[in-house]
């Protein structure tokens, strides 16, 4: 983990992560008690949650062909440089009346982070070995986990004594330290020579084809990578059934907390608060240990762990007494293979997909599970009265269980059968 940490140019990209995540958490824990607050409307507030969806379903997968042309490296100085400006309007709000910058605002900062997100995902095995990406990823992972707890934390804490605006402040110049971060880093040249090559290559195309036409041209190219390869195929169909499973856990949780384990409000963020624990640990034990296993084998076996883990946390507390105490301690344990398949899962796209694709594939990735979240929670919305927590949950944990046994019997097998066909 540390040799990893030691490659300056990841470890600049690391550290500029943590403390901009950290930064959205602050307002991202900010702004819903701000409009509740001033509101007093539950609609008012989820609207902040749902804004981000449109932009992930319908750019995810351009933003990522758009990825593909550009440096990567540039495209997330710019775009952090655009979030930390866009912040600004949000400066302008005081009460009620003004209210209405926070959703524009909002949607535009939706849109520029899907041109962050894949640009960062197809960067990092430019920044470390192949050998080194499970334990570079997992390293993400412990980042995400550090910069929640610290953030979620902080978030409610500045906002009680300084106000939304310090909350502000403090992201936008989050933006900013990434931009210093990203600006120090020294990519090799021959990274510098390939971007170089494929942008004068995309310039040389566009000029003879229409512009949209050639944008719809190299979509579908990264659609049909997807088709062609049965790993990846695979892959998406997992991701597909995970985050439709995620969107009904993130509604039904809440119920099931209420109906089952007789709690409230507390109870329910404490929940999430060790949930974060469990994947910082599973982070950890990814960076140490994950890179012992093949990416493959672990993405299966952590992926049945976590639904075999779920699967406990629904219906243990039915037959067990100290449901709050046992779920609490199962929401830790679940982190561990939580960031095992997460980390695993990245791993494989970023190894799977060639270099000029992998933007588009990373934002194809963003636009399906944000398409399948959201399907998910409009099911539990319309089932969940009538089905309960205990059978919506039991079938989003068996699912997961289910799509680790796919991955069992056949990632492996399909990466043996690409990887000789491409030896010989």
């Amino acid at each position: 983990m540390f040799a990893v940490l030691r490659q300056r140019n990841f470890i600049l990209l690391w550290l500029g992560g943590l403390i901009s995540q950290t930064g959205d958490w602050l307002l991202q824990v900010g702004l819903p008690v701000y409009v509740y607050l001033l509101t007093g409307s539950a609609l008012a507030t989820s609207i902040l949650f749902l804004i981000s969806f449109g932009p992930n379903i319908l750019l995810g997968s351009v933003a990522g062909v758009l990825v593909d042309r550009w440096d990567r490296r540039r495209t997330m100085l710019i775009g952090n440089l655009l979030m930390a400006l866009g912040l600004l309007p949000l400066l302008l709000m005081h009460d009620k009346s003004s209210l209405w910058i926070l959703y524009p605002v909002l949607f535009f900062e939706a849109i520029v982070a899907q041109f962050i997100a894949p640009a960062e995902n197809a960067l990092i095995p430019h920044l470390v070995s192949k050998e080194q990406l499970v334990t570079a990823n997992a390293l993400n992972s412990v980042s995400s986990s550090v910069s929640r707890l610290a953030g979620g934390a902080l978030g409610g804490i500045l906002f009680g004594l300084f106000g939304l605006h310090t909350t502000i402040w403090l992201d936008l110049v989050s933006f900013f330290f990434v931009t210093i971060m990203l600006s120090l880093m020294k990519l090799p040249a021959q990274v510098h020579a390939e971007s170089t090559a494929e942008r004068l290559a995309t310039e040389k195309e566009a000029s003879r084809l229409l512009n949209w036409r050639t944008l719809g041209a190299e979509w579908l190219d990264g659609m049909h990578l997807i088709l062609r390869q049965p790993p990846l195929l695979v892959l998406f169909v997992i991701l597909a059934v995970q985050s439709l499973g995620e969107g009904v856990f993130g509604i039904m949780l809440v119920v099931f907390v209420k109906l089952v384990l007789s709690g409230g409000s507390a109870v329910y963020g404490i929940l999430l608060a060790v949930q974060a624990i469990g994947s910082l640990l599973g982070g950890l034990v990814m960076g140490q240990f994950g890179k012992r296993v093949t990416p493959a084998r672990l993405f299966a076996v952590c992926t049945c762990l976590f639904g075999l883990i779920d699967l406990l946390i629904i219906d243990l507390p039915l037959f067990v007494k100290g449901g709050v105490l046992l779920v609490g301690l199962l929401f830790v344990l679940v982190g561990v293979p939580g960031a095992g398949a997460q980390v695993s899962r990245q791993t494989l796209f970023q190894t799977l997909v060639e270099d000029c694709l992998r933007g588009r594939v990373f934002g194809a990735i963003q636009a399906v599970s944000a398409l399948m979240l959201l399907a998910g929670i409009i099911i539990a919305g319309l089932l969940g009265d009538r089905l309960g927590p205990v059978l919506l949950l039991n079938i989003q944990g068996s699912a997961y269980f289910l799509t680790g046994v796919l991955a069992l019997f056949t990632l492996g097998k399909m990466l043996q059968r690409q990887y000789s066909g491409v030896r010989s």
